[in-house]
């Protein structure tokens, strides 16, 4: 990939589990904060079901718009484990079983005292033409590379094992950084300000967020972008807007600021 200041990527989160409620998603806060570590910038998130069309047609949309698109779920043993057979559809490829693989999995399996390889545990050693495999240190199975789509685990603490594998094969742009300050007004009586400053750095993401403390109410705004020059003069804006509507904003350390729950003004 060619040098640039944005990189893209967008997620899929695969599973008639997430959808019905059943399974509680924890990968898209991980990798969207993992992604931004390395310069990427998570755009887009797509939860969807266990549908082949569905899949198919995602898969094909994602890796057209974005830089990057990771998938998650749908990789396992089971008869709705349909991931692979889609990414490869969306591809035009066929899939090929990797007998590397299949050795891995049965000495994996063997050495915990578990049954040798079935047809069913062999959809984890069967992948589409050209993938990169992505090494799995928690459970053997791998996942993939195709194209600028990544296939991982739906398992947290799988999925964060591929994703330190998968940096490897990761370019990405200039870092978003953050800027936050809290002040003590509603956030209905700050949203036109707010909108002012928006309005004249539209390469800067401006948000507000009420919160509840023990110390009573107040709205945490933050300013997200590449160029710290940029973030300064935005938050140098903002606390002047917001001490002219008689507010007291204060700069925030975001790394030790926690969200809190949202309330109407």
């Amino acid at each position: 990939m060619a040098e640039k200041d944005i990189v893209t990527a967008c997620l899929i989160l695969i599973g008639n589990e997430i959808l019905s409620g059943r399974t509680q998603d924890k990968n898209l806060n991980f990798l969207a904060t993992g992604l931004n570590e390395i310069g990427i910038q998570m755009r887009e998130a797509r939860v969807i079901p266990d549908i082949r069309k569905k899949i198919v047609d995602t898969v094909n949309e994602c890796r057209a718009e974005f830089d990057y698109v990771f998938t998650t779920g749908g990789i396992g043993p089971t008869h709705d484990d349909i991931t692979s057979e889609c990414v490869a559809e969306a591809f035009g490829v066929s899939m090929y079983r990797d007998q590397s693989i299949v050795d891995l999995l049965n000495s994996y399996m063997k050495g915990r005292g578990r049954s040798e390889m079935n047809e069913a545990r062999m959809r984890m050693a069967t992948f589409p033409e050209g993938a990169v495999l992505i090494k799995n240190e928690v459970s053997a199975a791998p996942g993939y590379k195709i194209g600028n789509v990544f296939v991982m685990a739906g398992v947290p603490r799988i999925m964060r094992s591929m994703f330190e594998e998968a940096k490897v094969h990761l370019e990405g742009g200039k870092k978003v950084q953050a800027r936050g300050l809290a002040v003590d007004l509603p956030e209905g009586t700050i949203a036109e300000p707010l909108a002012l400053v928006q309005a004249r750095f539209k390469e800067v993401d401006i948000g507000s967020y009420p919160q509840m403390r023990d110390v009573g109410f107040r709205v945490s705004v933050v300013a997200r972008g590449t160029d710290p020059d940029r973030l300064e003069q935005v938050i140098g804006e903002l606390m002047q807007s917001l001490r002219d509507m008689g507010g007291n904003p204060l700069e925030e350390d975001l790394s030790t600021a926690q969200s809190q729950s949202h309330v109407d003004d």
